[in-house]
């Protein structure tokens, strides 16, 4: 569906996590991402084990989220991460692996944006949370 992220984030290597949104509606989002392990930032967490950080598929959820947001065309400016009300990590993700993630629009308006997910390699689930972002900035 949509591979131009860039336009819809403002996020940019190598803190850019989204690859691909796969489809959108106003109740889900899937998005995909590849981590790779060329990445200089990733490398550092769990070198022996060659794991991409927990806090980094949490952050790559949320901007999946932001980013299918702004597909739908519902809400304008720049949104942040806020609040992070859950956050369950359930297996480890290694360098390579494809993550699909699957996202539920709770709450969409032009100030707050309210998401919850779950990350998956194949078919199992390797996380899961919700969160909230607010706007910082408005559409230019």
């Amino acid at each position: 569906m949509s591979k131009d992220i860039e336009n819809l984030i403002p996020h940019r290597a190598p803190f850019l996590f989204v690859d691909e949104i796969v489809s959108v509606d106003k109740e889900q989002i899937v998005a995909i991402k590849t981590f790779d392990d060329t990445n200089f930032i990733l490398k550092g967490s769990f070198p022996e084990f060659n794991y991409v950080p927990g806090t980094i598929l949490l952050e790559s959820m949320a901007q999946c989220g932001g980013a299918g947001v702004r597909l739908l065309g519902v809400t304008n400016g720049i949104f942040a991460l806020a609040y992070i009300e859950t956050a369950e990590f359930l297996k480890g993700v290694l360098f390579g692996d494809q993550v699909k993630f699957v996202i539920q629009n709770l709450r969409l308006s032009e100030k707050i944006i309210k998401q919850s997910g779950k990350a998956y390699v194949g078919d199992d689930i390797v996380m899961e949370g919700s969160w909230m972002s607010i706007r910082i900035e408005e559409a230019v």
